[in-house]
């Protein structure tokens, strides 16, 4: 330690020193004070004590509880203090003090002003640290002579910037997680492959060279690999994020994907179901390849003014249109490729239909349907009905139906009779049956179908109706309660003929025969549309009893009495020649 309290190599420092190192003006002054308070005489600084805690009379100092601090030389060795020694030149020394007849002023910020006293550092003039005495070594140190001092302190006025710092030399050495780098990217494994020894107990020396340190372009490679992982994986997020976000302007502001034109010339059969709606539509069309995209066919039909008629049904379009296109001829005739079944068709026709359009050998259908038909959708009340010759007629329902090629002929039946049991439903036939006078639903089913069968327009359709009602009434007298029907006479025979002679009516016995037998045949002749289904709920009021085809094919004739229907049954005579 020196009398400053510094050790060598570092700025000297001194009570009087206001900044600490910053010798300056003031620091000369205190310098040279502190210089001439020993009279030149040499001190032996491991015997001085420290008067900073000790008493300033006497020089002892005493430490915590009074008792001596232990002295150190520069080697660490203590040594006994000579205190009476110090005491003996101390006194004297400090009454030699010089006086000085002028003393340094100083601004706020504590530098002189006015004039100055000689420059200690100057050329010529004397060192204050000169005389100081040397070491206990025997020598004077010099504490500016030495590479690692700090070079004397400056006037302000001449002091120069300190020189830059030289860079620090590159090296190989590749510091680990503990020196900056993150472990994902040195390669954090490493503690496995040393036996789970511990990062923190490992040498720097270790990490550098030493054991098992694997080589330094592993663990950049290492690193390399783990910087590619991270580009993918935000290449890949930033590509998710474009695509949603192109996906969201083009569902928000973008025109709808659309095909040019009318077609690549590739037709294609199509199956549009019962109640689908634009987009409905518009994704069986997307589905096969019909249009681009259903937004362009739903945009297409809303634009159209007939837009909204489109049905369901089979059609027949081509690939690769435009949705405007699509649209047109979808509300074109060409177009349509359903199955209709007409109003008043027999089951019998029905089937041989079915046959031809799902191109499967004749009687196919009417098999499946005479063995399948309890696992159709039929209405309670119209199972095992006495009597009947086929138990699904009646339940073919006329409309059209979506059916093609691949089909199977239980599914186009299936579908036709759920449609029938709907529409029966709907209408409240179990209802409106018994206030008719009829047993219930399966004989209002039935009278629709003579309606359908016997009615040529559709105005004779509720006459003809009233006409069935009339002649079922216990009151009849005039027909005793028989229909009289031609219509189901054929239906026995399987036939549509007009002219049948009196002797092959009477002679046939079948229940079908309304000829022979009184009341309503076993079941329905025939499938009745919705028209007929109306007139056997609202017959007319007008008394009629009876009617005839006066021109044998279109017009239907009604009296009410048996001598108006002989002067019709005159007229028919005579358009036939007779």
């Amino acid at each position: 330690m020196t009398e400053y309290g510094r050790g060598q190599g570092s700025e000297p420092w001194h009570p009087d020193d206001p900044l600490y190192g910053d010798g300056g003006w003031g620091g000369q002054q205190a310098a040279q004070q502190a210089q001439q308070s020993y009279g030149g005489q040499p001190q032996h600084y491991p015997q001085q004590p420290q008067q900073q805690y000790g008493d300033w009379g006497t020089g002892e100092q005493h430490g915590y509880g009074d008792q001596p601090y232990p002295q150190y030389d520069q080697y660490g060795q203590q040594y006994a203090p000579q205190q009476p020694q110090h005491q003996q030149h101390q006194a004297p020394q400090r009454d030699q003090q010089p006086q000085y007849d002028q003393q340094p002023q100083y601004d706020q910020n504590g530098w002189p002003t006015g004039s100055y006293p000689q420059d200690p550092y100057a050329g010529g003039h004397q060192d204050p640290y000169a005389q100081q005495p040397a070491s206990y070594g025997g020598e004077q140190s010099d504490y500016y002579g030495t590479p690692e001092a700090y070079p004397p302190p400056e006037p302000p006025g001449r002091r120069r910037p300190e020189p830059e710092r030289e860079p620090e030399p590159q090296t190989d050495w590749d510091p680990g997680p503990d020196q900056g780098e993150h472990a994902f990217f040195a390669g954090g494994d490493d503690e496995d492959d040393r036996g789970g020894e511990p990062g923190d107990r490992r040498g720097r020396g270790e990490r550098r060279g030493g054991g098992d340190r694997r080589g330094g372009k592993e663990k950049k490679r290492r690193s390399g690999l783990a910087c590619l992982v991270v580009v993918a994986v935000l290449g890949g997020g930033l590509a998710g994020v474009s695509y949603f976000g192109y996906q969201f302007y083009q569902d928000r502001f973008g025109s709808a994907p659309d095909f040019a034109g009318s077609g690549n010339g590739e037709q294609v059969t199509v199956t549009i179901p019962k109640g689908s709606g634009g987009y409905a539509i518009g994704q069986v069309l997307k589905k096969m390849g019909v249009v681009k995209s259903v937004d362009a066919f739903v945009a297409a039909q809303a634009a159209n003014p007939d837009g909204k008629n489109i049905q369901d049904g089979v059609y027949t379009l081509q690939k690769e249109m435009s949705a405007a296109s699509a649209v047109e001829l979808m509300l074109s005739p060409k177009s349509r490729n359903n199955l209709i079944i007409a109003e008043g068709k027999r089951n019998a026709a029905v089937y041989e239909l079915i046959d031809a359009r799902l191109e499967v050998k004749k009687g196919t259908t009417a098999k499946v349907a005479e063995t399948k038909w309890k696992t159709f959708p039929l209405p309670d009340w119209a199972v095992n009905r006495p009597n009947v010759k086929d138990p699904l007629e009646g339940f073919l329902f006329p409309s059209s139906y979506a059916v093609a090629k691949g089909q199977k002929p239980e599914d186009v039946l299936r579908q036709m009779v759920a449609r029938a049991t709907e529409r029966y439903e709907a209408l409240d036939f179990e209802t409106k049956s018994k206030s008719l006078g009829l047993e219930g639903p399966w004989e209002l089913v039935t009278v629709a179908s003579l309606v359908q069968a016997e009615g040529k327009t559709h105005d004779d359709f509720r006459k003809m109706s009233e006409v069935v009602y009339n002649r079922l009434k216990p009151t009849n007298t005039e027909t005793n309660q028989k229909l009289q029907f031609d219509s189901t006479f054929n239906y026995l025979l399987g036939q549509s003929e007009i002219d049948i002679s009196e002797s092959e009516i009477n002679s046939n016995p079948d229940p079908y025969n309304t000829y022979t037998n009184k009341g309503l045949p076993p079941g329905p002749i025939g499938n009745p549309g919705d028209e007929a289904l109306q007139a056997a709920l609202k017959p007319t009021r007008d008394g009629w009893m009876y009617f005839v085809a006066t021109d044998g094919m279109d017009k239907t004739e009604f009296a009410r009495t048996i001598a108006e229907h002989q002067k019709l049954v005159d007229k028919f005579n005579a358009s036939r020649g007779n």
